[in-house]
Parts: C-alpha cells; structure tokens; sequence
C-alpha cells in the first residue's frame, strides 16, 4: 500500500536512540474485535487499505525502507531511504481461532504468530517498517495486527500513527489529517558535547553465576495473564507502608512482579537482577520535544539488586528501586545516553534482566477502525518481556503478561496473585 498522495522523495536520518542495536526488531501489536451484530462487513478490508494509504501521507517514512548510513558516520547510525515503496498489508481467514480464545493466554508463546505471519527479523534486509494484517475470525470476528518495526517509531509514536488509521478508516474527510501532529525532527536527539559521563547500569554487564541465558533458551516458556484491578493495585500500595501516598500504579506493580518473577526463578541468592524499563523523555530534555515527535524517545531505566535483597527485603525496597530509577532521568542523563549509543554503541545486556513494557497508557484500548472497541489488546507472541496491557471496558485495570520458564511458572503465577506471600 503506497502512499495515496504525493509524498517528499528524500533520505532522513534516524537518531543515536533509534539506531540502537536493540531497537531493530518489530512491535507487534494484536487487537481483536468481536463480531458485528450484522453479517460481516467484509467492505471494511478496502475501508482499511484507503485509510492506511492517507496515513501514509502524513507518516511517509512509514512506506519507505531503513538502512545502515552509507558513510558509515554516527556510529552504526541509521536512515530510511523514502521513495513511496509503501507497507504491506496482508488479509487471511482463520478457520480455527474465534474472539474466545483471546480471554486467556495462548498455549505457546507463537500461536498466534500467523496473524502476523510477515515477521520481519532485520528490517536492514529491505522488508517494509510497516506490516498490517486483517485476519477474520471463525465467529465473524476480526484480529488486526500491526507490526511496526521500532527503530523508525517508540510505542507512543505507533500508538500516534494508530489513532490516526483508525480515525481515517471511520472518517472521510481530511480534517482529520490536519488534526494531528506527526513531526520527524530526529536531529533533536543527535549527540552533542556533553559534560561528565555518568554511569548507566542498564548497559554494564554482570556476572551469569546460574546459566541465566541458557534457561530462558533452553527451557519451554508458557505465556501468562493476570489482571490488577484498582482494587488489587491499592492493595499492593498499602503494602509497602510509608510510601503508598508517593508512588504510582506502575512503580508497585512493576516491582510486585518483578519480586514474583525473581522468586519463582530459584536463583542464587548472590546473583545480580535488573528491571529494565522505558522512560519517556520528551517533557524531561530541555527544551522538551514537540507536541507530535514520533521517534524513538525513551531511555531505559534499570532498577538493580541482588536476588537475596530483592526477595527478602520486600516489596518497598523493590518499589523504591524503580522510583529511583525514574527519578535519576533528566536532560544531562539523557544527553549522556545518547553518547553512550551512538559513540560506544552501547546495549543493554540479557543476563539477570527482566524486561517490562507499559502499553496500558497508549490507548490502544480506544482504537476503531469500524470494527468497534477491541476486546482484547496484546502482542502478537507472547514473550519473556513482560508487558503491562489495557483491559477494555475496565479503565482503571492492568493485564500483565509474560511467558516464564515452565519449571517456574506455577509458582510465579500463585507469588503474584498473593502479594502477602
């Protein structure tokens, strides 16, 4: 699908942070529809194309291709050729899947890879940063997957350019593309000179003293979902006493689950654990980015411990960890990180590393294409990161989803369903 106007016909450069040698793989989001009341509008696959074509116009890096800087400059930096080449959209029946699957966890980390059966591995390779798939379900349902590959857009980018698909696959007039900002200027987070290198634990290597990367490997994963309701996150508060009044939502149940990961793990109780996480940068650089900025515009907060102390000290100490974490993220750190990347193409590791995403605030929960409000919000594979998921109809509630190794995962399941344990 090309773009359905004339778009610019250049090459724009990617920044230090989207050219991270992590960042070149695709999130891959799931949103599921329940059947219309009505036989199925099988009209609403031309209604998507058309829309996805005038998104296109706005968001035309999204139709063109990455690759590697040819000068070799930046350090591994990366750019998108933009010819108009377009993304692709695929369209599939299943004869098996109905909306019901979708209310639990799905049996193997890949069963549900065929609604995104484009999986693109190296976007480098010449594969479009932008995938859609329209999949219709056995019951007249319907999943539709979006893949976006993350070195051009962060989950608040996509999130963007999805509210913007959607407004057009429901509304004709183009009033709705002048609505929304989408502005590229990637040379915001180039690097500068900066002062002092500070110290960045989330990219420092630690010692594996268990065969922690093996396991993961070697051992069969099973996806999990538990759902915090405020009832349950209020709880979670009070227990980590003095400091309930400070702390959000996501600091405590992202410690709460990290704990219950750690414990369920059986890991020695000398071996180092981080908690890795995205933190939103614009309104923390200085100037802050614009309104509509969608590129990669996060760094990686780490709350770091031994397994001994983050098990036995409570749930607290692990908030506390992550609200420091947070906390140490201003302008100077991010410059610093930006250094970091681009100059000693720095990464995070995988030992010790738990990995957690919050996709609860993107509101992927509110996305109709003509469909309706989704039922169900997700990744297409389930993964050892965990993610932090909208439930629809509920909006003070959390899904938490992560696949752990199946020698742990009864006990991860009934540790963080039992925060007094």
């Amino acid at each position: 699908i090309t773009p359905s106007d004339q778009t610019p016909s250049s090459v724009l450069s990617l920044s230090a942070l989207d050219s991270q040698l992590f960042l070149r793989f695709t999130i891959e989001y799931l949103l599921v529809y329940p059947p219309p009341v009505s036989d199925p509008d099988y009209s609403l696959s031309a209604r998507l194309k058309s829309a996805l074509s005038r998104a296109l116009v706005s968001y035309f890096p999204f139709s063109g291709r990455v690759r590697e800087r040819p000068d070799g400059c930046g350090g591994g930096g990366l750019e998108v050729n933009c010819r108009g080449q377009g993304a692709l959209f695929l369209e599939a029946v299943s004869d098996v899947l109905t909306c019901l699957d979708f209310q639990k966890p799905p049996r193997h980390v890949t069963s549900w890879r065929k609604l995104l059966s484009l999986h693109v591995i190296d976007v480098l390779a010449g594969a479009p940063p932008l995938v859609v798939q329209l999949t219709w379900l056995r019951d007249g349902g319907a999943a539709l997957a979006v893949g976006v590959n993350h070195c051009v857009s962060d989950g608040i980018g996509s999130a963007e350019f999805l509210a913007l698909f959607a407004e057009l696959s429901k509304d004709s007039l183009s009033q709705t593309e002048s609505r929304r900002k989408h502005l590229w200027d990637r040379q915001l987070l180039m690097p500068s000179p900066a002062g002092g290198s500070l110290s960045h634990p989330e990219f420092n290597r630690v010692p594996d003293l268990c065969g922690f990367v093996n396991r993961f490997n070697a051992e069969r994963l099973v996806p999990t979902s538990v759902v915090f309701e405020r009832q349950k996150l209020n709880e979670l508060k009070k227990l980590t006493g003095e400091f309930n009044s400070k702390l959000t939502s996501f600091e405590v149940l992202s410690a709460h689950v990290w704990r219950s990961w750690a414990r369920s793990l059986n890991l020695p109780s000398n071996q180092i654990l981080k908690l890795l996480f995205s933190i939103n940068i614009r309104d923390r650089v200085k100037p802050s980015l614009p309104s509509g900025y969608y590129g990669n515009a996060f760094v990686v907060g780490c709350a770091q411990t031994t397994v001994k102390d983050l098990t036995e000290k409570g749930l607290s100490h692990a908030t506390m960890l992550v609200k420091q974490a947070k906390e140490r993220v201003g302008d100077d750190y991010v410059r610093s990180v930006v250094e970091a990347v681009s100059k000693e193409r720095a990464s995070p590791d995988s030992v010790g590393v738990l990995i957690l995403s919050q996709w609860s605030r993107l509101g992927l929960e509110k996305l109709d294409f003509g469909f309706g409000k989704p039922i169900h919000i997700g990744s297409v594979c389930c993964d050892r990161y965990c993610l932090l998921l909208p439930v629809p109809e509920r909006s003070d509630a959390v899904k938490v989803m992560v696949a752990v190794p199946s020698s742990a995962v009864d006990t991860y399941e009934n540790l963080v369903l039992s925060p007094n344990a």
